[in-house]
């Protein structure tokens, strides 16, 4: 009999800033300590001491032998695997076997010759020993393979040279020029499958998306196929050969029948009285943008603007006149189901300006203000009834509302009152604009009110104290040094409003996409202004203004220039392919959706109901396409952590099922079995994360596995676990030492130091 000898090593080891920790019991997988239940009360115990063991049968030691000494060091013990897996390699199951039987520690590979046909689990070509044994197993399986000769590439040809093909291997096939694949590559792949080859691959006739010169595309797609038509349009002030701003193009065997390219349009020369001066420029010829500004001969009046553009569709606005006199207007014009803003007067001089606004239930179209130009005013906004209305009055915390009786029309408004000990902060009443009532205010506790004070930035500035405090609802006037007039603000709830400052930030010069500036040349040396100036604009073809007019007015605020986006594309639906068209055309705004009804059978990308205006257009174009009406199904849905238990396939039929298994050490939560009904999949199940006992947290909670002989430091969701405390230590409180595993979480128990010393001999 071998004689077991056991040497316990007693030393004192220190290192900077307290003891090395000790080494507790040692957990041995496959393996155990000679005389274990001796030494076990002695745990934990130094560095430097170390113990006999031994390994079970087909498990030796690192150092290959059936037993050997574990070591406690300052890291842990070693060897950190005491046990390791020895697997023998002797025979492969259709496949050649090794010249001579040999052996494998655990983690050690060989490589694996299968028979021609047969290969290893996913096209593996070793086995691994691992602590359960070969994986995979040393067996060779049949593989599918698909010949090169069941496949025909119509315009195209296959780009690699190899006949046969293993199963679920990809090969590449490219098309000939002027040829895409049905997805509009040059280049696709197909799949050796069970049933042989994913698909027939196909090649069919296109046109790469042409050179636009001065003109652009009405779609934004890549390429087209033989017979596709392709509409362009052309650049403002531009046309093409035919004297169009717009064509169509269409692809051929030998290309696109033409090529979009538009020339620029110019303006004539406009025809002025002789009293009208132009001032710059004097061409005999003006292209598409160029302003001509002008001027009347002493003593005599401009009735009109001071300067023309030339668009697209010519000369615009109107050339102006010039009068020795001028006449005054009358009181404005009545507004139907709208009003003058302000106060009218009986007369109006020339080029003075009044504001309109529309009654409750009206909103209003067109330019808000109108001019007297010589006599007469200028065109008449119009009041267009608003039949949108809004929900209940929605409700305001601590606060109340008269009742009052619903529908509320557009421009109908409510006030709110605040129960008593509250005090309302932003404005009492809300209004019921388009269909959505406006910002509500707030009641807030009045002792809860806060203070405002004054920046140290604003103090230096002005004549205010920064040390004062100013109670909620105080009004406040100041003055910035160096600039004359009074600023006024009111506290509100700890801030003030306006906010104090004694620079306000100009605005530069209007960047309007899709618009411009009416007389801009002109003004843009006056850039940046001051807040309060504005100016009038005016937007390209197929963009209006917010106010859904084609110019409008643009100011400047201290928040900026409003409108913030002073030009909105403007899309009409009037007609839908493979779709019902709209009984009558119409048009929408910027961001506006409709709904599209498609004939049966066909339906928008994505299965998607609605279209939306966008500023490139129709998002996503008024064209249903063709669905599956067959009831079929695509690949079943991926779940985490698990997969079907049978090769994917690319479609399956109406009543097909697949079945899911989850990863080692997941548990599969719901139904493993689901089934393809009317072309969509039914719901997968989930796999529950397992719990990873750490041993570094059992250290931080001063715990331990009660049974270690019986769990392992993985349980999977629903396994209950039980710990026990260190030796030397005592729970913190009367809690459950027995705790479930949930989806990867496990909620640990604390234990704390015994109060004393104690020893361990």
């Amino acid at each position: 009999m071998l004689l077991l000898v056991n040497v316990i090593l007693i030393s004192g080891f220190s290192t900077v800033g307290g003891q090395v920790k000790p080494c507790d019991f040692p957990q041995i997988n496959h393996g155990r300590l000679y005389y274990e239940d001796r030494y076990r009360p002695y745990f934990p115990v130094a560095v430097g001491n170390y113990y006999s063991y031994h390994c079970n049968p087909d498990f030796v030691t690192p150092s290959n032998s059936y037993w050997d000494y574990i070591h406690c060091t300052k890291e842990g013990w070693s060897p950190e695997v005491p046990c390791l897996r020895k697997c023998t390699f002797s025979y492969v199951e259709n496949g050649y076997r090794p010249s001579s039987e040999r052996a494998y520690i655990q983690n050690q590979s060989v490589k694996v010759d299968c028979y021609p046909g047969y290969s290893l689990p996913n096209e593996q070509t070793e086995i691994t020993c691992t602590e359960n044994g070969w994986s995979p197993l040393p067996k060779c399986i049949r593989v599918k393979t698909c010949s090169k000769s069941d496949i025909e590439v119509e315009n195209g040809f296959m780009s690699e040279f190899d006949f046969t093909y293993a199963l679920n291997r990809k090969t590449e096939y490219r098309c000939k020029p002027g040829y895409v694949t049905t997805d509009g590559e040059t280049s696709g792949s197909v799949t050796c499958l069970q049933s042989g080859w994913s698909h027939q691959p196909t090649c069919i006739k296109s046109c790469d998306m042409p050179d636009f010169e001065n003109s652009r595309p009405k779609t934004n797609s890549k390429w087209y196929k033989l017979g596709d038509k392709l509409d362009y349009e052309c650049h403002d002030g531009y046309e093409n050969m035919d004297g169009h701003s717009k064509g169509t193009i269409e692809c051929g065997y030998h290309g696109w029948t033409d090529l979009p390219t538009c020339y620029e349009r110019e303006c004539r020369v406009p025809q002025v009285g002789k009293e009208v001066f132009v001032i710059d420029p004097k061409n005999e010829k003006y292209r598409v943008g160029d302003v001509l500004k002008f001027t009347c001969r002493a003593g005599l009046r401009r009735v009109g603007p001071d300067s023309i553009q030339c668009y697209h569709f010519g000369w615009s606005p109107n050339v102006p006149t010039c009068k020795g006199q001028v006449q005054s207007c009358s009181s404005p014009p009545q507004l139907l189901n709208g009003q003058v803003k302000g106060t009218k007067k009986e007369e109006y001089e020339h080029s003075e300006v009044v504001e309109y606004v529309c009654n409750s239930k009206f909103l209003l179209k067109g330019p808000h203000k109108i001019e007297c130009v010589d006599g007469k005013w200028t065109t008449l906004p119009t009041c267009i009834e608003e039949e949108s209305t809004c929900g209940d009055i929605p409700e305001l915390e601590h606060g109340y509302v008269e009742p009052s009786a619903p529908p509320y029309h557009h421009g109908d408004s409510v006030a709110f009152s605040c129960r008593e000990t509250f005090t309302m902060i932003g404005h009492r009443s809300i209004t019921c604009i388009k269909g959505t009532w406006t910002q509500l205010p707030q009641c807030v506790a009045t002792d809860q009110l806060e203070k405002c004070v004054v920046p140290d930035s604003i103090a230096s500035e002005t004549n205010l104290p920064n040390k004062n405090e100013f109670n909620h609802n105080t009004k406040i006037s100041y003055r910035c040094w160096g600039k004359s007039g009074n600023k006024h603000s009111i506290c509100i709830n700890g801030r003030w409003d306006p906010k104090l400052t004694c620079t306000v930030k100009p605005c530069d010069f209007p960047q309007i996409n899709h618009g411009r500036l009416y007389y801009e040349d002109r003004y843009r040396p006056y850039f940046p202004v001051a807040v309060g100036n504005y100016y009038s604009y005016h937007c390209n073809p197929d963009f209006v203004t917010p106010s859904n007019s084609y110019w409008d007015y643009i100011h400047c605020t201290k928040e900026g220039w409003s409108p913030e986006v002073p030009c909105l594309r403007k899309c009409t639906f009037s007609y839908v392919e493979n779709g019902y068209r709209p009984s009558s055309e119409r048009a929408y705004l910027q961001n506006e959706s409709v709904k599209v009804d498609c004939y049966p059978g066909y339906s928008l990308p994505n299965e998607q109901t609605e279209i939306t205006c966008t500023e490139n257009g129709w998002s996503p174009l008024p064209k249903c396409i063709r669905v599956n009406s067959t009831g079929k199904c695509g690949p079943p849905p991926p779940i985490e952590n698990g997969d079907i238990t049978s090769l994917s396939l690319p479609v399956y039929t109406s009543g097909s099922s697949v079945e899911y298994q989850c990863q080692s050490l997941y548990r599969l939560e719901g139904d493993k079995k689901i089934m393809c009904r009317n072309g969509k999949w039914g719901k997968p199940p989930k796999c529950l994360h397992a719990c990873v006992i750490s041993e570094e947290i059992m250290e931080k909670y001063n715990i331990t596995l009660k049974w270690k002989e019986r769990q392992k430091l993985y349980s999977q969701t629903g396994d209950t676990v039980e710990f026990i405390c260190k030796y030397g230590y005592h729970p913190t409180t009367s809690q459950s030492f027995r705790k479930t595993c949930q989806d990867g979480k496990l909620e640990y128990p604390r234990c704390v130091k015994k109060a004393g010393r104690y020893y361990h001999y």
